[in-house]
């Protein structure tokens, strides 16, 4: 027990709380992996008591007082705890043991984390041994789970020897009892924590607690305070109650950090650690209760370590989705990059949306449902395929040209709107007769359906004549989100302007087309496209151009100097502060939008 009590000691002087949480840890170090055996076997069971308090005693550096003793008698009943949970550890881990009883290993790891609470509760602790808590609290989540986990395997093995009978004679009520169990322990950790109203009935010496004359009732100040541990016990919570898919408990630990905000530390005043789990958690309940509320994500993200590669990931799993339907901002492919898992996922579905397809859409969203179905973001990215379906009505509505007087058209047929949706479901590819495969018919009052749909949720802006079977657009942003953006910038080459038809075909392949058909078979009108040509991609183009030219196209609610709009539909992402904060707006209002658009490019 020697080298417990040393580092004990060691602590003690310097104020380490690490270094004290380490003398209980369940892990043994690198260069000392043999100390849980060495540990148990300097003891039993009869004597452990007595041999602890007696090396804790022996390598005090000052005469023991009052308090001195309080505090040993405490880590006593601490390292007789973290003794008896050493052996259940061993046992455990042994080869030699068959059927590994981590449930034993639970419950004495149990006894290690109320030893811990009860030294806090009678002040024993001070705050900078707060490692410790969160020591204790992590590895009774993690034996917890441990337990759970093998006691699933074991009802298995029963079912299977009553043939599949196991529900009429074992149940699932004790799926998760153990993990309940801890959640249950560290919600008194937090309550530890939340509710630090340290009380001294006589004066004292503690520098735990401020003194008061003539021993009245003093509390502690808050720099010694527990609630400097109040962040990592929540996030622990947090993960526990996530684990056993009880999201909605959350809500009650947010509502009571909420009212003990008065005495407690800012938020920013935490390690950063703490902040970005905490805001990774409320931003993920905030999303699964259809509270799309990006800042917390954001910060996250923002706060999170650079090289903390998986935490990035976990957090982008939600701020993408979000984004997505709060500014309908789609992940780049250098976003994407660094995660590939991701890639895979969100690249297939951005194309879609980009491109308007709604096959491709169904199929992206097929493809990685099982992956979007466990990260709770399935429904969410359902919802873009609203996204995908305006940007596939607006290319009806930028195909369909200029009227007799030059201006844009601007009432289109809900026909040409239902035609460009069943070719947006059509599957990609040709069939025998080269005639457009898949694809379903859509009935003049689905199409309306869908057309309100987009105008009630903005996406759209105008109204349909029923009786003309016509929607008329707004002749200014008849697609607000879609102004001037990354999306509406195009470059001119004069490098392919000078190739050969040959050389072109060469670079961006064959021709691909497929001819349009109508499923009753009818003449097409003479308003619609006889064939649908896929896009031609250029490899080369990131080496071979030096003469680019950039075009911006699709002016959308652009306006001559002098004849401002009263309002101007824009998406959240380039609103300039004039349109927030005033009524009035001018030319500067490009510069701001500039300054945005050359911010997202992938410089």
């Amino acid at each position: 027990m020697d080298p417990l009590a040393r580092d004990y000691h060691h602590a003690l002087q310097t104020y380490n709380g690490h270094l004290l949480a380490a003398t209980i840890s369940p892990i043994a170090p690198p260069h000392y992996l043999n100390r849980l055996d060495a540990i148990f076997h300097a003891s039993n069971s009869a004597t452990v008591q007595r041999d602890i308090s007696y090396a804790l005693t022996k390598h005090a550096h000052r005469s023991i007082t009052k308090e001195d003793r309080q505090n040993l008698d405490n880590w006593t009943e601490i390292y007789v705890a973290y003794w008896h949970a050493a052996g259940a550890i061993l046992a455990a881990q042994s080869p030699d043991t068959v059927k590994p009883d981590w449930a034993k290993v639970y419950e004495t790891w149990k006894d290690v984390a109320n030893a811990v609470i009860k030294g806090y509760s009678n002040s024993s602790l001070e705050t900078w041994t707060l490692p410790v808590l969160y020591l204790a609290g992590k590895y009774l989540r993690v034996f917890a789970i441990t337990a759970d986990k093998i006691n699933k395997a074991l009802d298995g093995q029963a079912g299977f020897i009553t043939h599949g009978l196991q529900d009429d004679i074992i149940g699932d009520h004790r799926k998760n009892e153990r993990l309940e169990d801890a959640a249950r322990l560290i919600n008194r950790m937090f309550t530890l924590c939340i509710s630090d109203r340290y009380v001294a009935r006589q004066p004292v010496t503690s520098s735990r607690l401020t003194c008061c004359a003539e021993g009245k009732f003093c509390r502690a100040p808050l720099e010694d305070s527990r609630k400097w541990g109040l962040y990592y016990i929540t996030n622990l919570l947090f993960k526990t109650y996530f684990k056993l898919n009880s999201i909605g408990l959350s809500k009650n630990i947010l509502r009571a950090i909420s009212a003990s905000k008065t005495d407690m530390p800012d938020l920013e005043l935490f390690p950063k650690s703490h902040i970005v789990t905490f805001k990774y958690y409320v931003g993920v309940i905030q999303f699964l209760e259809e509270d799309y509320a990006e800042e917390n994500l954001t910060s996250a993200l923002a706060f999170c370590h650079r090289n903390a590669r998986r935490n990035k990931e976990l957090i982008l799993t939600y701020l993408i989705p979000t984004r997505l339907l709060t500014s309908q901002r789609l992940p780049s492919l250098d976003l994407l990059l660094p995660y590939p898992r991701l890639a895979a996922l969100f690249t297939p579905l951005a194309a879609a949306i980009r491109s308007g397809s709604l096959s491709s859409f169904d199929r992206a969203l097929a493809a990685g449902e099982a992956s979007f179905v466990k990260g709770r973001i399935y429904l969410t990215l359902e919802r873009g395929r609203d996204i995908c379906l305006r940007n596939l009505l607006r290319k009806v509505y930028l195909a369909a040209g200029t009227d007799d007087q030059g201006n844009k058209r601007t009432r289109i047929k809900v026909e040409e709107f239902g035609l460009a949706i069943r070719l947006g479901e059509a599957q990609v590819g040709v069939n025998e007769t080269n005639k457009m495969a898949g694809g379903r018919y859509l009935e003049g009052d689905e199409v309306e359906c869908l057309l309100a749909n987009m105008i009630y949720k903005n996406l759209m802006k105008g109204y349909i004549s029923r009786a003309a079977g016509t929607v008329v657009l707004s002749k200014t942003g008849a697609f607000p989100g879609t102004d001037i953006s990354t999306n509406n910038i195009v470059f001119r080459t004069s490098y392919l302007s000078k190739a050969s038809k040959e050389e072109l075909f060469e670079w961006t392949g064959p021709l691909r087309t497929d001819e349009v058909v109508r499923l009753d078979g009818k003449p097409l009108e003479d308003s619609l496209p006889k064939q649908l040509v896929e896009p031609a991609s250029w490899a080369g183009w990131g080496w071979a151009e030096y003469d680019e030219d950039i075009r911006i196209i699709d002016f959308g609610e652009a306006f001559l100097q002098g004849e401002e709009p009263e309002t101007l539909a824009q998406p959240r992402c380039l609103r300039a502060p004039e349109t927030i904060f005033t009524n009035s707006f001018d030319y500067r209002l490009d510069l701001w939008r500039a300054g945005i658009v050359v911010w997202e490019l992938p410089l």
